[in-house]
């Protein structure tokens, strides 16, 4: 029994496939993404742990989002994996409400920590000469943990208010995790609705905010990186932006065309997938587009 009065116990998640056999492919295709997700991040947090070399600021926000790759795909993946392999879509209540709280804290953090990591680029290469003084450990232990901090109190916000809503619209989500628009599709209260809306609108501002100063860290350094009067010094330079601009490229790309595709082209396996890139894709492909053109890490 709900404490907003309703009776759901339990929602009923997206399947990936109807048949048997599809459902059992699925299962073995996701354990498959989920391990090359662990081995390829719990690679790098040991790696960057382990050797003193890479006891550096980027290093040190790069274990950081390692740490949250595999936190946010283990938010999402197991659940889906055993509701592939036993033939079952529910959820229940609280595990609902747990799941949309961790997946928003670790997405929300990653948001925030991909900025940090962003400046610390444009110290390196703009600032060269106060990057020991700009990013001192003391420095950069403040800013991930504001990233952290930040983070846990958004999906607090998000997820209380979520789940006092009232619900009388069934209990089938048209998604594979809980996650807040399809959740406020269940509502039946207008003004808590419009509460949790304006929330969101604010979130979105913060995010857009977030993506103003990626833009404008990446323009100031590629003015700088012009500037560099050797063609190895630029290569130098954009090698060490290069992994970041594509994790960067890869999250806000599939995240906006997750929440911002035209209401014309959206059907239950459009949703599907979307929300497969956004949420699995980044953290398995993250930890091999840091690792590929970075001698250090291998």
């Amino acid at each position: 029994q709900m404490s907003n009065g309703s009776s759901i116990t339990h929602f009923l998640l997206l399947a990936f496939a109807d048949t048997r056999e599809l459902q059992l492919l699925t299962f073995w295709l996701l354990l498959g993404i989920y391990l090359a997700a662990l081995l390829g991040n719990g690679l790098i947090i040991t790696a960057v742990a382990c050797d003193h070399h890479l006891h550096t600021p980027m290093y040190f926000f790069l274990l950081n989002l390692s740490v949250l790759d595999l936190g946010s795909i283990s938010t999402t993946l197991p659940k889906a994996m055993a509701n592939s392999l036993w033939d079952n879509r529910a959820v229940s209540y609280q595990g609902c409400a747990a799941q949309l709280f961790f997946f928003l804290f670790l997405i929300t953090a990653e948001c925030s920590l991909l900025t940090v990591m962003a400046y610390d680029r444009y110290v390196a290469i703009c600032k060269p000469l106060h990057y020991g003084t700009l990013l001192g450990s003391r420095a950069c232990a403040h800013m991930a943990a504001a990233a952290w901090g930040s983070a846990f109190l958004n999906a607090v916000l998000h997820t209380a208010n979520t789940f006092s809503l009232p619900i009388c619209k069934g209990n089938a989500l048209d998604q594979f995790f809980c996650e807040i628009p399809h959740i406020l599709k269940l509502s039946c209260s207008d003004s808590d609705y419009l509460r949790e809306v304006g929330l969101l609108v604010v979130s979105a501002c913060l995010v857009f905010g977030c993506f103003v100063f990626l833009v404008v860290s990446y323009v100031q350094i590629l003015r700088a990186m012009l500037r560099i009067p050797s063609e190895q010094g630029r290569h130098k330079a954009f090698s060490t932006c290069l992994p970041h601009l594509a994790v960067v490229s890869l999250f806000v790309s599939t995240a906006i065309f997750a929440h911002l595709k035209p209401p014309s082209i959206s059907s239950p396996f459009l949703n599907l997938v979307v929300s497969f890139l956004y949420s699995v894709v980044p953290p398995a492909v993250n930890p091999l587009i840091y690792s590929m053109r970075n001698q250090e890490l291998k």
